[in-house]
C-alpha cells in the first residue's frame, strides 16, 4: 500500500511537513550517528522515516507521522529525505573535495546497509539494531508497530 519507487523533481514548496511533532530531521551521516546515540544513552527506541519530498504517500503520511512523534515521546521519531541527503553530499564535495574520496565511501556505506527500494520506508530500531521493518504508506500497520515500540521500551 502507498509506496514510491523512481526519482522526481525537486522543488523547496515541495519539503514534507512536519509541524507541530517532534520528529527530528537528518541531513547527515553525522546527525544520524549523533541521534542514535542520543536515543541508546537515554534508552529510546528509534523510528526511522525514509522518504521524499516529492513522494505523495510519503507526504500524505509525514501528517500522521509527526502526530505519532506527540502520542510517543518516549521514542525518538527520524525523518532522512533520501534526495537532501544526497544534495547535501554533493554540497559538500563541492566545499571540500579532498576528503571527496573517503565521504564518497561513508555515505554508500551508510545507504547502502539499509535496504531502500521504495519510499517511504519505516525502520524500528531498539539499542541501535533493526527490530523491524515496513514498507509503504500503511497507516494502520505503522499505527501497530509504532505501539508495539513503544510498549517495549
Amino acid at each position: 500500500m502507498g509506496g514510491c519507487v523512481g526519482k522526481g523533481h525537486r522543488d523547496e514548496e515541495e519539503k514534507l511537513n512536519f509541524k507541530g511533532g517532534n520528529v527530528h530531521i537528518i541531513t547527515s551521516k553525522d546527525m544520524w550517528d549523533q541521534k542514535i546515540a542520543e536515543a541508546n544513552r537515554d534508552g529510546k527506541p528509534v523510528v526511522a522515516n525514509f522518504s521524499a519530498s516529492w513522494c505523495g504517500p510519503c507526504r500524505v503520511i509525514a501528517r500522521i507521522y509527526a502526530e505519532m512523534s506527540r502520542t510517543y515521546p518516549q521514542i525518538m521519531f527520524l525523518t532522512i529525505d533520501v534526495d537532501d541527503l544526497m544534495h547535501a553530499n554533493h554540497a559538500y564535495y563541492a566545499d571540500n573535495c579532498t576528503n571527496l574520496t573517503v565521504f564518497v565511501i561513508h555515505f554508500q556505506d551508510f545507504s547502502s546497509s539499509w535496504d531502500i527500494r521504495a519510499t517511504p520506508t519505516f525502520f524500528f530500531l531498539k539499542d541501535g539494531q533493526q527490530i523491524d521493518k515496513l514498507v509503504g504508506a500503511n497507516r494502520p500497520e505503522l499505527e501497530k508497530k509504532v505501539e508495539a515500540i513503544a510498549n517495549s521500551s
